[in-house]
């Protein structure tokens, strides 16, 4: 004889099974870390607050910009910020003069990116197969007179370098500041002997720094980063005299998906405001 159990426990019974068939599913999909048809909520949330946009960095490892030394200051700031948006990543710089910088990478020196004060320097990687892809200009610049504070010779232009005692530092004519210099100086129609030629835009302003000369020629940017050492002067010459700056990713980069998250960066909104902010000009 059977015995029938009343409908209400029946009805009971079948919901507790449900309910334990349905808590040990959940248990096991999430013990696997896939994802579950029946977690669709869950799935969506996680694509959007973890996912590639949120928590997945775009760039890993350590990548190895090669910058002219008037961008120190900037490039700086801006691997700082690089690191911070991509976790894992880490970047270090080697800044000098652009030429000397080129022949580096030329003769094999490792770097992921390469980031010149003049497309003729960019050019010398670029002809030697050492670009990967056409490089982009991402600022310009243009010269100004860098002199001590209070401008003691009361220098006011190009013609005023040309003075008798007058004590004058330049960038090698090899280097972009230097070629930038000598450019300007002829649309003046100026000619002076330097007291020393310098590697790069930050040796000539520190003989200005420290009273080794009484001006040099250097970028707007770097009096502007120097303003609390020294002043400086701006002359009409200048808008002869100006330098586009390319950068690339490099064909031999060890990084290559570092280089190219952090080339698109440096030409990103956050970035341009940031250039432009310490002087630079828009390409």
């Amino acid at each position: 004889m059977s015995i029938r159990t009343p409908a209400p426990a029946r009805r009971l019974a079948v919901a507790a099974v449900a309910a334990l068939v349905l808590g040990l599913g959940a248990t096991a999909c999430g013990s696997d870390g896939g994802t579950s048809a029946g977690s669709g909520a869950s799935a969506s949330a996680g694509a959007t607050g973890t996912g590639a946009s949120a928590g997945v960095p775009k760039a890993h490892g350590t990548i190895t910009v090669f910058a002219a030394a008037s961008l120190k200051e900037t490039f700086t700031d801006l691997g700082k910020k690089f690191e911070a948006a991509n976790p894992g990543a880490k970047v270090t710089f080697n800044f000098g003069g652009s030429s000397s910088l080129a022949t580096s990478i030329n003769s094999g020196a490792p770097a992921d990116v390469f980031a010149a004060a003049s497309p003729a320097t960019m050019k010398t990687v670029s002809d030697a197969g050492g670009a990967s892809g056409q490089p982009a200009v991402f600022v310009r610049n243009t010269l100004a007179i860098a002199v001590p504070k209070g401008n003691p010779k009361h220098l006011a232009g190009l013609k005023d370098l040309a003075g008798s005692g007058v004590k004058v530092a330049l960038c090698a004519k090899e280097v972009p500041c230097g070629a930038a210099a000598l450019t300007a100086l002829k649309a003046a129609g100026v000619e002076l002997t330097p007291v020393t030629l310098e590697q790069d835009v930050k040796g000539a302003l520190t003989k200005v720094e420290l009273g080794e000369v009484d001006a040099s020629l250097v970028y707007k940017t770097d009096v502007r980063a120097d303003a609390a050492k020294i002043d400086g002067v701006d002359f009409p010459e200048a808008a002869k005299a100006v330098n586009d700056y390319p950068i690339a990713a490099l064909a031999k980069a060890p990084n290559k998906d570092g280089a190219a998250a952090f080339v698109a960066y440096v030409q990103s909104p956050e970035a341009q405001q940031v250039l432009t902010a310490a002087g630079f000009q828009a390409p």
